[in-house]
């Protein structure tokens, strides 16, 4: 391949031999093999120089292609081998994105810039599965999961939960809501088998408190939730770096008597292995 975008290029099996650091007669063998096992002629030759015959023209492009990713397939070969690259598959709740998420990508991006990290966003229990089996690499999601794997396991926080309500809904003077309010427009959430506890645990928050609430919604994703929220089907809550997030229709807003409820917690969970992975390396990028 190399020989024949040479002489395509050069236009002279001469000058690509020059080109090549090839002698001339060498050159023009391996061609002259090259078309016998094609069955087709790839050049006119002529005292003038060598031009692309229609079959040549017609191969060129792709000539190229499968040289270039030949060449970064080689690449990628040695970065690997002195562990400079690889690939990364991280699973991730949509909480993740508002600050863990990008952090980490910026720091994973700075200091290992050819690794090729595969972003798939999924709920809780489809990132157990499949970090037990091995298809991704990190899992980014809300405690408490039971995972049938040594797994090792880094805390990245808790959050306090804000209310998402319609933009056009008049708030006190103080900028905050009541749980009374939110339980009386019911609740958009994640479906139970998502994040079970604290499912139960919100909903029992809300009953101490006096107040029944109703989810009125499932939904499995936040950017539905709001989607949910803006055409006014109910209220949610959601941790509040949420706040990063700005959706048409929607407004946050703290909730005045939330002290009950619980906080969203975030951890990172990934397989334990004999040697350091790049799963260890990418946790490190996840820390404040």
């Amino acid at each position: 391949m190399r020989c024949v975008l040479a002489i395509a290029e050069a236009g002279s099996l001469t000058r690509a031999a020059e080109g090549l650091g090839l002698a001339q007669p060498a050159l023009t063998q391996t061609i002259n093999r090259l078309e016998q096992e094609l069955g087709v002629k790839l050049f006119l030759r002529s005292r003038r120089g060598a031009t692309l015959t229609e079959a040549g023209s017609a191969v060129i492009d792709d000539l190229r292609a499968s040289l270039a990713h030949s060449d970064a397939a080689a690449e990628r070969a040695r970065a690997m081998g002195a562990g400079h690259a690889g690939r990364l598959t991280v699973g991730f709740v949509t909480h993740a994105i508002y600050e863990a998420l990008p952090r980490a990508l910026r720091r994973m991006r700075a200091e290992h810039p050819q690794l090729d990290v595969v972003l798939r966003e999924m709920g809780n229990a489809e990132q157990v599965a499949e970090l037990e089996g091995g298809r991704i690499d990190v899992a980014l999601l809300h405690p408490p999961v039971s995972v049938n794997a040594k797994v090792k396991e880094l805390r990245l926080g808790l959050e306090p939960m804000v209310a998402a309500l319609p933009m056009g809904y008049p708030l006190a003077a103080n900028g905050c809501v009541s749980l009374a309010e939110i339980a009386s427009h019911g609740l958009i959430w994640f479906p139970e088998q998502q994040i079970p506890a604290m499912r139960t645990q919100l909903l029992s928050a809300m009953r101490r408190a006096g107040h029944e609430v109703k989810v009125v919604q499932d939904v499995n994703r936040s950017l539905t939730v709001l989607a949910c929220v803006a055409a006014g089907l109910g209220w949610s809550l959601l941790p509040r770096s949420v706040r990063a997030l700005q959706y048409e229709g929607v407004r946050y807003a703290e909730v005045l008597d939330g002290d009950s409820l619980p906080h969203f917690e975030l951890v990172a969970m990934w397989l334990a292995r004999s040697r350091p992975t790049f799963a260890d390396i990418f946790a490190q990028m996840l820390e404040p």
